[in-house]
């Protein structure tokens, strides 16, 4: 029966730019507060659109892996929170991706937006009004503190 080899041999893997931008979008707009990716005003929506350059990441993969972002992040929210999550999880998922560190991340909060959510209560017995309506007060009531 053959032996397997333990040795390894070394070698080398391309990884491409447009590769690493697919990792880096995942990663950014995964986080908490990102609302979207902007920047290059009509003619970057246009030529990410054309397949020729992504929309609000700029990757340079020439001496260092240098990533440059800009990023719309939800109103009311801690922007230096944003950025340091949005850090984080770009450099993990770039460093289980290819195994190996960012050289420089820069990151640019372009804009605020206002992301709407539903505050109605779908239920049928808090539209009604309910004995089981949920009253303003009721959480104080409870007893449970809240941060």
């Amino acid at each position: 029966m053959p032996r397997k080899s333990t040795v390894s041999t070394p070698g080398r893997s391309l990884v491409t730019r447009r590769a690493v931008v697919d990792i880096v979008r995942a990663a950014t707009l995964g986080s908490y507060g990102v609302v979207s990716l902007t920047g290059g005003g009509p003619l970057g929506w246009l030529a990410e659109r054309l397949g020729l350059a992504p929309r609000g990441i700029n990757v340079d993969l020439q001496d260092d892996l240098t990533i440059e972002l800009d990023l719309v992040v939800g109103h009311g929210l801690p922007i230096a929170e944003v950025a340091r999550q949005v850090d984080s999880a770009v450099r993990y998922a770039i460093r289980q991706a290819l195994g190996r560190d960012v050289d420089r991340l820069t990151i640019h909060v372009g804009g605020l937006r206002v992301v709407p959510f539903e505050t109605v209560d779908s239920r049928p017995a808090a539209r009604a009004g309910g004995k089981d309506a949920i009253a303003p007060d009721d959480l104080a009531a409870s007893g449970t503190d809240v941060a």
